[in-house]
């Protein structure tokens, strides 16, 4: 055989010259010296001479494909491209479609990772620090229901002081959970046995005087893609029902470390999107003809009937805010990479972030405060610190806001007096403008991080068996992201370091931003750039028809009914880079203003 370039290159499109020439026969080097083909010994290796691999392409192959990356080629750049794709492309795929195939486990992230802090830019407090607010929590009261709503700064302080105990109140939110749950749909696997050792375990330290802190004893709900062990991880999705993990994932057993309560497994939206599961569609407690947004939909719903104390959801692109805005709770979107996901379904390796979901925006700060710090088994985890002191004031800091998002859809009159609170509470209001660019240019990032973590499923026709197949769910964007252009995602990664630097000129202005909690411009900017957020509950509109996280369908309009309902209705803080102390400070204040978060939805 001959050892020219082309051979060289037969062995591996990229080249190792060195290590393959070495491990030649001499006799087969010495035939390659008297081939008529063969290169002078020094000459280096070239594009497009490995052997030709995949099916046949042609010039309409190379114009329908035009058509999918918007491109547009002459017949003759056509022609030449032809030529050479089966030696130059088709080779490069080798490690999915063989010979030499290389499987890539779950757990392996990619080697570009994405920083949230751009060079040169200081991020995060200067120190840790952690003030509650005042013990407030009164006396314990005789109902089971009023117990149950009661936010994490009350439970923690009545189970610290013995008044309640544990057992107790996880017995609470078992039984609820049993009883609510027809109606609901937000438990895939309810986790008595567990709940029980761990809340018995509780009281004991408790009484032997080992107080762990403010989760101590509470009972939580996990949103089924953090792994428990020995306890099925189904991801919503029915590739996964059987599904049973052998390791807690880390924010799990970071709270298993807090003296936490497991008490269910929380629905989501199969793969994490929207709110529909192998089991249904998790429902909204305010109203049950909808669905409670996703693809936290289960933490959502749960914490807003008062089923559990707590609970951990995700977010890749809006999972926490929507359930938490639309079921009238407080949501906490961490900075990217201050909670490891190890152990975590991966939708996203740059986008996915695990966050607390709560009834009460101090609760959401407790729970942060157990989960935040790096970890080995997440390369984008971080060292980071968290300033949150309940008792300091908020008056002289700067709320930043796009005045024209304020007056167009989705924004309401809710948002628009939240506005008007702050300033009335003291801070500054400051006006910022954002470029006008196609922001949603980004998705490619997300499609195409997403196709790839589920490959596997998707070329084995695992997506085949989910139970949504519209043209909006996985399924389908999973088939679709494969002929998403590889140029396209790097100049998308580009256009994100871009937005990156919009998004730090905007925050070195303003220490909080207000913006419509489904914005669509500035959801798809901050889950890209990294930017913490806090979703709460201020105010109630009116809506006359349900709502759905999925595309209309014209064959199945929504119904419009009359009189109108009553539904609660969060705004949104965003926060600068790991200053989640600063959101939560904003928002207790906001909270406290608004007087709305006691409200209960009926029923429950």
């Amino acid at each position: 055989m001959s050892r020219s370039r082309r051979q060289f290159l037969t062995h591996t499109a990229l080249g190792l010259a060195g290590a393959v020439s070495a491990s030649r026969p001499a006799e087969a080097a010495a035939a390659d010296a008297g081939s008529p083909s063969a290169s002078p010994p020094g000459s280096p290796p070239t594009f497009g001479t490995s052997p030709s691999a995949g099916p046949e392409v042609s010039v309409a192959t190379f114009a329908e494909a035009e058509k999918l990356a918007q491109v547009r080629y002459t017949p003759q750049e056509r022609a030449q491209a032809v030529e050479n794709w089966s030696a130059m492309m088709a080779p490069l795929l080798e490690r999915r479609t063989g010979p030499r195939q290389v499987a890539l486990e779950p757990t392996v992230a990619p080697a570009s990772q994405w920083n949230p802090a751009l060079p040169g830019l200081k991020t995060g407090p200067a120190r840790n620090r952690f003030v509650r607010s005042k013990n407030t929590a009164g006396p314990l009261p005789s109902k089971d229901e009023d117990i149950a709503f009661a936010p994490v700064t009350a439970l923690s302080r009545w189970i610290e002081s013995r008044a309640l105990s544990s057992e107790r109140l996880t017995s609470l939110y078992l039984e609820r959970l049993r009883r609510l749950d027809p109606q609901l749909k937000c438990v895939i696997t309810l986790t008595p046995e567990l709940a029980l050792q761990q809340a018995r375990r509780a009281d004991a330290e408790i009484a032997a005087g080992r107080y762990r802190g403010p989760l101590h004893g509470i009972p939580w709900g996990a949103k089924d893609l953090v792994d428990t062990a020995g306890i099925a991880t189904t991801y919503g999705a029915e590739p996964f029902r059987n599904r049973i993990p052998s390791e807690d994932a880390t924010a799990v057993a970071r709270l298993h470390q807090a003296g936490a309560v497991l008490v269910a497994k929380l629905s989501l939206g199969a793969l994490a999107l929207n709110d529909i599961w192998f089991g249904g569609q998790t429902k909204n407690p305010w109203f049950l003809d909808e669905g409670a947004s996703g693809s936290s939909a289960g933490p959502g719903a749960a914490t807003a009937a008062g089923c559990v104390g707590f609970s951990l959801g995700s977010e890749t692109g809006g999972s926490i805010i929507s359930p938490s805005m639309r079921c009238g709770i407080t949501g906490l979107r961490p900075t990217f990479g201050r909670v490891p996901r190890t152990g975590a379904m991966t939708l996203c390796w740059s986008l996915d972030k695990l966050g607390p979901m709560t009834r009460t925006v101090e609760d959401s700060l407790l729970v942060l405060s157990a989960l935040s710090g790096p970890d080995a088994g997440d390369v984008a985890s971080v060292p980071s610190k968290l300033d949150f002191d309940a008792t300091a004031g908020v008056k002289g800091l700067r709320v930043g806001y796009v005045p024209a998002w304020m007056e167009q859809s989705p924004a309401t009159e809710v948002d628009r007096a939240a506005l008007e609170t702050l300033k009335q509470l003291g801070l500054k209001p400051v006006a910022v403008q954002l470029p006008d660019w196609p922001y949603s240019s980004l998705h490619v990032i997300l499609f195409a991080e997403a196709a790839a973590a589920f490959e596997e499923l998707t070329l084995s026709h695992g997506v085949d068996t989910m139970a949504m197949q519209v043209p909006d769910a996985w399924p389908n964007l999973f088939r679709q992201g494969r002929f998403l252009s590889a140029v396209d995602m790097v100049q998308a990664d580009r256009l994100r370091r871009k937005v990156a630097g919009e998004m730090a000129r905007v925050m070195a202005d303003v220490d909080v931003l207000l913006v419509p909690s489904l914005r669509e411009d500035i959801l798809t900017i901050t889950n890209h750039t990294g930017h913490p957020s806090l979703t709460l509950r201020t105010g109630f509109i009116e809506i006359d028809r349900a709502r759905s996280d999925w595309a209309p369908d014209p064959k199945k309009p929504v119904v419009p009914f009359s009189p109108k309902r009553r539904m609660p209705h969060g705004v949104t803080l965003i926060g600068r880079l790991f200053e989640e102390g600063t959101l939560g400070r904003v928002g207790m204040a906001l909270e406290r203003a608004s007087g709305v978060s006691e409200e209960r939805p009926a029923g429950f």
